[in-house]
């Protein structure tokens, strides 16, 4: 029976009379003391080494697409259950209206998973991404100045510099080159590296790590010893920066707020600036030149293509592809409707990205490639405070990237039959083992 003496609940109740809002409140109270109470008796997700085989299906793809099953659930139920482990209960978004609802309400959900964690992965767990205001809202004020046109732009020399180097590279290989391993890959690498101002020693290192935190195949544990290794890395390199700032991002913020961001926030920032700049922008390098070159007009086109044209099919592969397939998980802190379903105070809410971007409401035929298609409003980047702080940086690497491949290389073509890719599975960001290629 429920303690209604209890001061932690009657400070919640506010004194009200009123049994709606009481009957709401309780809920939202309980809600909370539930998750409370799986953390207290041991739920950890990062222990979590394997997932029920349903719970995958948001993550599952035949070749680029997303399973029929995701399209199909749209249709029925833009947002319906999920079930998950431990009798939490979930829901799955996959239209577009409902998840663009979801990820602007900042207010009424949070995104902080650090109570479902051990204290291991707790630690190693921040930066924007699972962060709430007002904490969230003081340390975006930091880094989004750093993320603004004018000052982003002074990486376009740089980006297009590192695309020739790869492009040389890939040359130098011949016929049979693993494009994503020298082209894709290491390109938004680079450019992350520039960004941070992280020198050369322990690259080789650090860039290993980025792949493995997004892949859940196994659960929760190697997922979070990657993020444990990486942010082991960016930690050295800001101690190193505060003794002598580089020009880089790490530096521009320590030289601009000094002590206002400790060393441990400044890496949950830089954490997160490499894990939504890295793996995402090398998936859609390799996977957007696999759908560019199905269809040889496509990747022809990028040859002579203006700013416009460019920017047209970018957009069009950022929406087709969606590869970051489901946003981070939101939990209900009150009761709230989205669409025609009631979310209880406690629920966890996923959106899949994926589904959301090849709703109908966005235009006709949503589930083909169109690039002369005119941009959609898209939900690749997020939406809300919580959109990819680094969409531009990201755009830029991809508008160099594609027509200096075409030019360079106008006879480009894969280099083993179609069905012979393997894909990744399981991964919260999609993406392709390797992309042999070919030329005469």
């Amino acid at each position: 029976m429920t303690d209604y003496s209890r001061p932690d609940l009657r400070r919640y109740l506010g004194g009200t009379n009123h049994m709606l809002t009481i009957a709401s409140r309780v809920r939202a109270w309980v809600g909370k003391r539930m998750l409370a109470r799986a953390m207290k008796d041991g739920f950890d997700l990062s222990k979590l080494s394997h997932l029920p085989d349903h719970m995958y299906m948001p993550l599952r793809r035949n070749g680029v697409d997303p399973v029929p099953e995701l399209g199909q659930l749209r249709e029925r139920a833009p947002i319906s259950k999920l079930d998950l482990p431990f009798d939490l209960n979930a829901w799955l978004v996959t239209g577009h209206a409902e998840a663009r609802e979801v990820l602007m309400k900042s207010a009424g959900y949070s995104t902080d998973i650090r109570h479902l964690l051990g204290q291991a992965a707790k630690d190693e767990t921040g930066g924007l991404g699972f962060t709430d205001p007002p904490d969230h809202t003081r340390l975006r004020k930091i880094l989004t100045p750093e993320f603004t046109m004018r000052r982003i732009s002074r990486l376009r020399p740089t980006i297009q510099r590192i695309v020739d180097e790869r492009l040389d590279l890939l040359e130098k290989a011949g016929p049979g080159a693993d494009l994503a391993a020298i082209f894709a890959f290491p390109i938004p690498f680079l450019v992350i590296c520039e960004l941070l101002g992280i020198g050369e020693d322990g690259r080789e290192e650090f860039q290993h790590l980025g792949t493995a935190r997004f892949d859940v195949s196994n659960g929760g544990p190697g997922a979070f010893d990657a993020i444990a290794e990486s942010r082991s890395f960016i930690r050295a390199a800001v101690k190193e920066q505060r003794v002598e700032p580089g020009d880089g991002l790490l530096g521009m913020i320590i030289r601009e707020h000094g002590d206002g961001i400790d060393d441990e926030e400044l890496a949950g920032l830089a954490d997160g600036v490499f894990t939504g700049g890295y793996e995402t922008t090398a998936a859609m390098l390799a996977l957007g030149t696999m759908v560019l070159l199905r269809d040889r007009s496509h990747y022809d086109a990028m040859r002579d293509a203006d700013d416009d044209a460019v920017h047209r099919t970018v957009e069009e592969l950022l929406r087709y592809l969606a590869v970051v397939q489901v946003a981070f998980p939101r939990f209900a802190k009150e009761d709230i409707t989205v669409g025609d379903a009631s979310v209880s105070a406690g629920d966890v809410v996923l959106v899949s990205l994926s589904g959301a971007n090849r709703d109908s409401s966005l235009g006709t035929d949503m589930d083909t490639f169109d690039p002369t298609r005119e941009p959609t409003p898209h939900l690749t980047f997020g939406h809300g405070i919580h959109r990819c702080i680094g969409a531009e940086l990201a755009r830029m690497e991809l508008r160099a990237a594609y027509p200096s491949l075409s030019r360079r290389f106008p006879s480009l073509r894969l280099g083993v039959p179609a069905a012979e890719l393997e894909f990744r599975k399981h991964s919260l960001v999609y993406g392709i083992e390797s992309l042999p290629v070919t030329w005469d």
